[in-house]
């Protein structure tokens, strides 16, 4: 789009710029914003499965995850600097292949990973609100604590929620602050002699998966400890410099990934592999190992509350909004447009939505009691891994489109090997005991193609017009 298409004259040869969002994000905000973004559901939740894969040598995965993600950052750091842009990996991907059937599935996986990710935190925090309270609790009443939960932030949704990053900076420093905790123990539990260090250099797998499956799978699985740093590129149009955003966005990952790292080191000194594996709050157990005699385990699951609560609230404000945006776009039915007089807010967007995570949450919790955050988690990361595969290629071919201004440019070596390990982790060995993920993210994913195509039937037959994004650039 050409500058004069950028403008709009508001009197006799005057011409003025569109409205923008404010630039006031420097570089510790978004850093913070950055780190706040990625720490989350996956370490509280998922250390003890991930260990429960390998063995003591939990870390091993963790630190495969880190890189593979650091790998597609390169490719969003490249595309975020040549498209300063907010709508992420549609955007690219329009920009890139120009098919807007293609830029849709994108979008809807996108969208479908926030609801299955907002659904996994749902779970975590209802189990962590039981150890808080010395609940001991059946599969079904957790259940119906986390379908609860998540009324309250469609509610909050409903309401009208104006994201501050400040109050970010408040999330992200009780999310550090737990994992720190935990780290802290676990060196004091090392000191001590209460824990074996000897531990986190052994794999153990079960007889039937060999090591390299195991930790692919474990992979696969802690892979989504570190998404969310692809999130922080909607940021762009509010950050003064968005040419920061390479050594930000790196700074970000790598400390995330330390920290993730130094985390399932202590607790599998700490937590004999079994006790981890088993338990439905892994953190826990590391403060009631290592410190039995400091009241930090009556905190700590309240916690990881905090944490859980900001990642479901941040992704069902996504989800909503984006299928909100993809309504204005006319690729999903105009009823998912329709915003609450007073509030503005999006009401059937966000109620849909909500109820899409409903039944994910009764229907995973049903039929798979002892899997649940696993199984929710896991498809979190199948949807992205594929996002991140079509965004390696969408760096490869956008090449060949130059922009006038300086950007960033990776490595060409890195968009390669980004597409071959993504679409690798979607792979079904990445997922041998867990194929129900597939099944949901299949499920997902059809529900956007039955309104694409419901969509398109109207488009087509009442309203003589095709099915197309008009301006991707808004989608968000």
């Amino acid at each position: 789009m050409s500058h004069s298409e950028n403008t709009t004259k508001t009197g006799p040869g005057a011409e003025q710029q569109p409205e923008t969002l404010k630039r006031v994000m420097g570089p510790k905000l978004l850093l913070l914003f950055i780190v706040g973004d990625i720490l989350g559901t996956g370490v509280y939740a998922l250390t003890g499965k991930v260990a429960g894969q390998v063995g003591g040598a939990g870390w091993v995965p963790v630190i495969l995850a880190f890189s593979i993600a650091a790998i597609t950052a390169f490719s969003y750091m490249e595309l975020v600097t040549k498209y300063p842009h907010a709508a992420g990996a549609a955007l690219y991907t329009h920009k890139a292949f120009g098919v807007h059937f293609v830029t849709f599935l994108v979008a809807f996986a996108v969208l479908s990973s926030g609801i299955t990710s907002a659904s996994t935190a749902s779970t975590v925090f209802a189990e962590n609100m039981a150890a808080g309270f010395g609940w001991d609790l059946p599969v079904t009443a957790t259940m119906w604590i986390a379908v609860g939960f998540l009324a309250l932030v469609a509610a909050i949704n409903l309401r009208g929620v104006s994201e501050s990053v400040w109050f970010n900076v408040v999330l992200t420093t009780i999310e550090l602050t737990g994992l720190l905790l935990v780290i802290l123990v676990g060196f004091f539990a090392l000191g001590s002699g209460s824990a074996d260090f000897s531990r986190v250099m052994i794999f153990e797998t079960a007889d039937d998966k060999s090591i390299f499956l195991a930790v692919t799978a474990a992979t696969s699985l802690a892979f989504f400890s570190m998404v969310g740093f692809e999130d922080s590129v909607n940021m762009v149009e509010e950050t003064k410099d968005p040419q920061v955003f390479p050594k930000i966005m790196l700074s970000g990952l790598t400390i995330t990934g330390i920290i993730y790292v130094l985390v399932s080191i202590v607790a599998v000194a700490a937590v004999p592999i079994g006790v981890l594996k088993e338990s439905k709050t892994p953190l826990l157990e590391v403060f009631e190992a290592g410190a039995p005699g400091l009241p930090i385990d009556e905190i700590f699951p309240f916690l990881t509350m905090f944490a859980v609560a900001n990642t479901a609230l941040i992704n069902m404000l996504m989800a909503s909004r984006l299928l909100y945006g993809m309504s204005k776009q006319n690729v999903l039915p105009p009823v998912f447009a329709k915003v609450l007089k007073g509030r503005r807010s999006p009401w059937v967007s966000i109620l849909f939505t909500t109820l899409i995570a409903f039944v994910l949450i009764i229907a995973v919790s049903t039929f798979l009691p002892e899997t649940v955050i696993a199984s929710l988690g896991g498809t979190t990361s199948l949807l992205l891994l594929a996002v991140f595969a079509v965004v390696n290629c969408a760096v490869l071919v956008l090449r060949k489109k130059t922009v006038e201004h300086k950007h960033f440019r990776a490595p060409t070596f890195l968009p390669w090997l980004g597409v071959f390990t993504c679409l690798f982790l979607v792979g079904p060995w990445a997922r041998l005991d867990d194929l129900i993920q597939y099944q949901i993210a299949v499920a997902l994913i059809g529900i956007g193609v039955v309104l694409w195509a419901v969509t398109w039937f109207w488009n087509r037959s009442i309203k003589g017009a095709s099915t197309k994004f008009r301006n991707p650039e808004e989608l968000t």
